[in-house]
């Protein structure tokens, strides 16, 4: 017979004890906090549901235009591109220790004291790397503040309809989607880190604070005024000419019935801002006014054809020499001249200041004051980014503004053909501008050969120099390393100025990287191409054919 301690007897009572009555006792227990869970989630749940219906529709509408500014970018998927892009980026990897006595910023210190586009890129490459991904997302930011400036602008003015419809035209407009060289451009926008967009899209955020204000009053118009002044003052930072803007910053608010006292709220940010980008200028380039002091004296004899009468007609060429569809632009704008002499409406005059006031100095600055000393070439579209978001709020709001002046009498016999019209017209139009917008933009090359190209290096790194033209060889510094910024491939770049009559003989001197250039650029060397021919051996093609890299002659070309 089995003897057991007291000892063992208490362990087996124990586990007698927590054996099959255990889960009774723990069953309502885990069914409490169960509970006491799925209540706590409901309560969050509800509390965010509240919040999203609390949050105004403004808000949401201006976050899917952002979002479809990215995704825009992401189709057209434009390779980091050089001259101004690729000055600016260089000059924010050395910042705040730029370089202004060597090239190529002796040349170009116009790009690089814009420091509302430096500084976001320096910030973009401590955060992201120094690769594509810091690029794209500067121009992303661009973008963004561009359209959704121009859809909270025309909203303030004219409504919600109004203001998504007007991003909508300007996010498949071919001036915001031609933008390849490598393809076929017509102008560089999305996608591109250039001042013109992100300038524009703070100056139109800007102008939608200043209508909202006027809509409201006390601290709650003081609060909306400075972040105004804070908008505009910030545009500056970005492109500079957009200062001319400001001079018209008293009327906007006479027109908006803003009391005249309010002028200092809405300066007091911007002399605030200007202040710090003085302290800063002093500091990095010891010049207190270095911005003005090199937009001023940037300019001279422009390599285009330029006369005064040309230089007058600055806006006219910038919306219908380079495509067809620019016609939206100056239909807007004679739909605004002819909306406000029908209804005398003060918005429509805010627009049409708006345009003039920054139209007359880009006309006189292009080439009627002196066509030898051109300072602003005004006959390139993106020139007049600024005025854009006025032009569609203008045309979209004299549409609306008649339409109301309709009589009533007539409007409740013609109701049935009204609805039927109202409900096909913009369709049928806004379906036609899509199509023609769509259709006009080519196979979208992307940067499909430029990956290809980094790629191929990667696995080549015994090749240690590579001979190009300057475009292609500063583009060709972004694709030496991956999208973060690590090197791939650390061999020599060797460029050349494209306009040279002749490649150099020390471009001939290693595999030689070229492109028939497909858009508004000139061809390397009038039109020098390698071939076989001349003793020349492809290496390498992108498989769209956009990119080739040959290696030279025994002979050394």
């Amino acid at each position: 017979m089995a003897h057991t301690t007291a000892d063992e007897q208490g362990v087996e009572q124990a586990a007698g004890n927590a054996g099959p009555d255990e889960p009774a006792r723990r069953g309502p227990a885990a069914r409490a906090l169960a509970r006491a869970l799925a209540r706590a989630l409901a309560r969050a749940l509800a509390r965010a549901v509240s919040r999203v219906r609390r949050t105004r529709r403004v808000v949401w509408l201006s976050l899917l235009v952002a979002a479809s500014a990215v995704l825009a970018q992401w189709v057209i998927f434009t390779p980091p591109l050089y001259f101004d892009p690729y000055y600016v980026w260089l000059a924010a990897r050395s910042w705040p220790d730029v370089p202004l006595d060597v090239w190529p910023f002796w040349e170009v210190p116009h790009q690089v004291t814009r420091v509302g586009l430096v500084l976001p890129a320096r910030l973009a490459q401590e955060v992201l790397g120094p690769g594509e991904n810091a690029y794209f997302a500067v121009a992303a930011l661009g973008g963004c503040a561009f359209f959704a400036g121009t859809y909270l602008v025309v909203r303030s003015l004219f409504g919600d309809v109004a203001g998504i419809a007007s991003a909508a035209i300007l996010l498949v407009h071919p001036f915001f989607t031609m933008t390849n060289p490598f393809g076929h451009e017509i102008t560089w926008s999305t996608g591109v880190m250039l001042p013109d967009m992100p300038g524009a899209g703070l100056f139109a955020i800007g102008m939608a604070g200043l209508v909202v204000a006027s809509r409201r009053t006390g601290r709650a118009q003081t609060r909306m005024l400075l972040a105004a002044g804070f908008f505009l003052g910030a545009s500056f930072l970005v492109r500079e000419f957009l200062a001319f803007l400001f001079l018209a910053i008293p009327v906007y608010l006479a027109l908006l019935r803003i009391p005249w006292r309010r002028n200092v709220t809405v300066g007091a940010p911007m002399l605030a801002i200007l202040v710090l980008n003085l302290v800063h200028n002093q500091l990095v380039w010891g010049q207190p006014l270095a911005g003005l002091v090199s937009a001023a004296t940037h300019g001279g004899q422009s390599r285009d054809h330029v006369t005064r009468e040309l230089a007058l007609r600055s806006f006219l060429r910038a919306m219908h020499d380079w495509h067809p569809l620019g016609l939206v632009f100056t239909a807007a704008l004679a739909l605004t001249v002819v909306g406000w002499a029908v209804t005398r409406d003060r918005r429509l005059a805010l627009v049409l200041v708006w345009f003039l006031t920054l139209a007359v100095p880009l006309t006189l600055f292009s080439g009627v004051l002196d066509p030898n000393d051109i300072k602003l070439r005004a006959w390139l579209q993106r020139y007049w980014f600024a005025v854009l978001p006025a032009l569609l709020a203008g045309g979209f709001g004299s549409l609306i503004l008649m339409a109301r002046m309709l009589p009533s009498g007539l409007v409740s016999r013609l109701r049935p053909l009204i609805v039927v019209l109202a409900g096909t017209v913009p369709l049928a139009l806004g379906g036609t501008y899509a199509v023609s917008a769509v259709r006009a933009v080519p196979d979208l090359p992307r940067d499909n050969a430029w990956t290809e190209l980094r790629g191929y290096l990667a696995g080549h790194r015994d090749i240690t120099l590579i001979c190009a033209d300057r475009r292609l060889a500063q583009t060709l510094t972004f694709y030496t390393r991956d999208a973060s910024g690590e090197p791939v491939w650390q061999g020599e770049i060797r460029d050349f100025p494209h306009y040279l009559p002749k490649v150099p003989r020390n471009a001939t001197e290693g595999p030689f990287l070229y492109t028939r250039w497909r858009g508004m650029e000139s061809q390397i060397a009038s039109g020098w191409r390698p071939s076989s021919a001349q003793g020349w051996t492809l290496m390498w093609r992108s498989s769209d054919g956009i990119l080739e890299l040959w290696n030279p002659p025994a002979s050394g070309g």
